[in-house]
């Protein structure tokens, strides 16, 4: 099917400019012409009517597997019932704009299987698979009571995660995982948010531990994310050759300057501190996990801006978990607090393709890139915050050359 999309200023993500007003043409999932008239038979139009035109949204920090904040239902759920959630999550992310995610810990997929095969609708997924933890870390969700390990080198797992301790137990972790297809790895370095027991200041595995799994990334030719909030965790990840700092909320300048001299990227999510801070309570939270997320949420805008002062390269996430993701363009609003439209669309359109792999092919609106794009009713650039009403402002989406939503 060949589609003629016209009338539409179209965005040049790497000068960060909105050109004038022309035309695109995709085929075949991509785009094959862009600012040329289009000759030969066309099939489908779409008049922009003077609007926007930028590449499908990237989400650089998700999480399906997350499918509800009330965790006491995520440990009874079967996999059918996680199976209709996520499926329902995945549909919902795609019509608020998001063509593309990166799904930073949790099985996910037979999700990715369904969206393939058209049984589902929803993103493409680059997916870390189940994330790995140390005994007692943040990826450790199973409640009670456990019996001692008959042996150092004994695991555990979940849909989840993978709790492993010591060079060899992570090591085999890590090899599963990139076994099991994960395009990249995620490990735990600090406390977190959303389990009761580990302290969010609490720094998790070894330097030799972490070695270990960026040694294994590496032989695949990709990379470690790492979840970390405290300066010590978030350096002695980076020192030992994690790429990724995932949330990064107690980012001192230290650190920083760290992460810029090893060419590590972080990924602030914003957003879902903000809606467990708003919704976490009614939706079933936990108390103790309420009060963590206080401490963090008020500490989010201050890492942000140490970031970018200290010129830390920055990608877009939002981490939020089952009913706050309906709040995932928030961050733009959020962000913008901060940051210019050309920094916050730039970490999204320059920085989330390279951690998703598909440099060049998302995130980008020339010949031979995928067919994702958002047309928006009005100019990002000018008013960033306008792209937290998706519903609103967005008049259609299309993924690999389809329109899958207009309004």
């Amino acid at each position: 099917m060949r589609t003629l999309i016209r009338n539409g200023h179209i965005l040049d993500t790497v000068k960060m400019e909105m050109q004038a007003e022309s035309a695109l043409v995709l085929e075949n999932g991509l785009i094959t012409s862009v600012g040329e008239v289009p000759t030969g038979k066309i099939d489908f139009t779409f008049d922009a009517k003077g609007g926007y035109v930028l590449p499908g949204f990237i989400d650089g920090h998700v999480h399906f597997r997350l499918a509800t904040m009330d965790f006491r239902q995520l440990a009874r759920w079967s996999e059918v019932e996680y199976g209709i959630v996520m499926a329902r999550l995945a549909k919902e992310t795609l019509a608020r704009g998001f063509t593309t995610v990166r799904d930073l810990g949790g099985d996910v997929s037979g999700l990715i299987r369904a969206i393939k095969s058209g049984a589902a609708e929803g993103p493409r997924i680059v997916r870390a698979g189940r994330f790995i933890s140390q005994t007692g870390g943040h990826g450790d969700t199973e409640g009670g009571e456990r019996a001692v390990p008959d042996c150092a080198c004994q695991m555990r797992h979940t849909a989840f995660g993978i709790v492993a301790d010591g060079v060899d137990a992570v090591r085999k972790a890590a090899r599963h995982n990139l076994r099991a297809g994960s395009d990249f790895l995620k490990i735990h370095v600090s406390g977190g948010v959303a389990t009761p027991s580990d302290p969010l200041e609490s720094v998790q595995y070894t330097g030799e531990e972490i070695g270990a799994v960026v040694v294994e990334a590496n032989h695949r030719q990709t990379y470690v994310a790492a979840h970390a909030y405290s300066p010590e965790s978030i350096c002695l990840a980076v020192e030992n050759g994690v790429h990724s700092i995932e949330h990064g909320n107690l980012l001192d300048r230290e650190a920083a300057e760290l992460m810029v001299d090893r060419g590590a990227v972080l990924v602030p999510t914003l957003a879902t501190y903000e809606a467990m801070e708003k919704f976490g309570r009614q939706q079933g939270l936990p108390e103790v996990n309420l009060l963590k997320n206080k401490k963090i949420y008020e500490v989010g805008l201050e890492s942000l801006e140490i970031a970018r002062s200290a010129n830390v390269t920055m990608g877009w996430g939002t981490d939020l978990i089952g009913e706050s993701q309906s709040r995932q363009n928030r961050e733009f609003q959020i962000r913008g607090e901060i940051e210019s439209p050309q920094q916050i669309l730039g970490s999204m359109y320059q920085v989330n393709p390279s951690l998703c792999h598909l440099q060049g092919q998302i995130g980008i609106i020339v010949p031979g890139a995928i067919a994702d794009l958002v047309v928006s009713r009005i100019n990002p650039l000018e008013n960033i915050g306008a792209l937290a009403e998706p519903q609103t402002v967005l008049s259609a989406i299309f993924q690999q050359g389809k329109m899958v939503a207009s309004q």
